[in-house]
């Protein structure tokens, strides 16, 4: 039938292929600022990381290999009619659990993630006869991947959650839960607040939220007035501080002025992988990226269907949104109720928050202070996602049986 979902190949053209060698080799590099008193990460990118990975990305990373690989994974196409903009061709990782009772999980990535965030997760979420079972359905947001662009202004976050939430509904599951960091936080708190009677159950693990106030929930506020931070707490506020001094320019870029940065992301290879390459250094745990990774997660973005550019756009599209169910972007991080959730506070997040302040986004079932890991928890600790995925879904959880009919063993 027609607009059912389809099996999907990651299939790049040989003449784009051709295209990015071609850019490779004229790349120019930019100087270096030199101190040997300052970490060369304090200006960004080093240029020798650049100028190595360039060299690597053209004489030797093997793109139809990396391509293979990720063709390993369980892809499929659909379309999905969007409110005001049309039909858009939407991308999806899709493992379907054998278990009846599987519960259907629904993970959101944010930039500069993808959908392969998921592949480490997708094994450990099988389960068996201790552990729940998941379908695991893992899109590639609208603009980013091998999902369409979309050009006409005004896709913000109540869209992106339109499309995760029909693609659900599509693919035969009307009750679900979501795991997100990143924009899958923003867009997983969306889904809560637009579709709580389908989104029963929500983890997150990057957490943003501001501090408990009197009028609010005035034990939380006694607590947090009362209790001093413990070690995490405080290591986290310096964390967090140092990211909104050193490291929220590309925020501030991206939320006002995408359209000039794109410029640049989507002429440009080299462009393309300092910016990138920064975050993935700057916001994990110290984590041992190979250059194979790199340039694999950058390459998604050279090759994706709608080019790097359109990634950023989601920046500026939610900050200068309308509000959603009358709540702003920045208030989606308020109390939003009846879906449960669970919570993962890592170490090297950008934003790292006590407990006190987490406990007011919602009714919280969860929350673990993990020993390590940062930003992109899925691929640096994926271990301890499911860890908290397992505990939370277990037999002897508040969310056991969230989804109607299914246990998840």
């Amino acid at each position: 039938m027609a607009n059912q979902p389809k099996p999907y190949k990651i299939s790049i053209p040989d003449e784009s292929l051709q295209d990015l060698q071609q850019r490779l080799a004229l790349s120019k590099f930019a100087t270096q600022l030199e101190s040997p008193e300052e970490d060369p990460w304090d200006f960004g990118t080093p240029v020798k990381e650049v100028q190595r990975l360039i060299e690597y990305w053209k004489d030797g990373f093997d793109w139809r290999k990396a391509e293979a690989k990720l063709n390993e994974l369980p892809q499929y196409q659909t379309q999905i009619e969007v409110d005001g903009f049309g039909t858009l061709d939407i991308h999806y990782v899709h493992q379907i659990n054998t278990n009846k009772n599987a519960i259907p999980l629904l993970f959101s990535h944010g930039w500069p993630g993808s959908f392969i965030e998921v592949t480490k997760l997708l094994p450990m979420l099988k389960g068996d006869d201790s552990t729940p079972a998941f379908h695991v359905v893992a899109p590639s947001l609208p603009n980013f991947g091998f999902s369409s662009g979309v050009t006409h202004r005004g896709f913000c976050l109540e869209q992106y959650a339109e499309v995760l939430h029909k693609l659900m509904i599509k693919l035969g599951y009307d009750q679900y839960v979501t795991q997100g960091g990143d924009w899958g936080f923003w867009i997983t708190r969306t889904l809560g607040l637009l579709y709580p009677k389908h989104c029963k159950a929500s983890h997150i693990n990057m957490v943003l939220a501001k501090p408990p106030r009197f009028t609010d929930n005035p034990w939380l506020a006694l607590r947090h007035a009362l209790l001093p931070y413990n070690d995490r707490e405080k290591s986290g506020r310096e964390r967090s501080q140092w990211f909104e001094r050193e490291g929220y320019g590309y925020n501030q870029i991206q939320s006002t002025r995408p359209q000039t940065i794109g410029a640049a992301l989507e002429d440009s290879p080299v462009a393309l992988l300092a910016w990138i390459y920064e975050k993935l250094h700057d916001w994990t745990d110290s984590y041992p990226w190979t250059d194979d990774e790199i340039l694999t997660w950058v390459s998604v973005y050279w090759f994706s269907a709608a080019g790097p550019a359109a990634s950023v756009r989601i920046y500026y599209e939610a900050f200068h949104a309308a509000t959603v169910k009358r709540k702003s972007y920045k208030e989606l991080i308020a109390y939003i109720p009846h879906v449960k959730l669970g919570i993962a506070h890592l170490p090297r997040e950008i934003s790292v928050i006590p407990c006190s302040w987490a406990a007011g986004l919602g009714p919280v079932v969860q929350q673990n202070e993990h020993a390590r890991g940062g930003h992109f928890a899925a691929w640096e600790v994926p271990e301890f996602i499911i860890q908290d995925l397992q505990v939370m879904f277990s037999k002897n959880s508040s969310c056991y049986g969230v989804v109607s009919g299914k246990d998840g063993y």
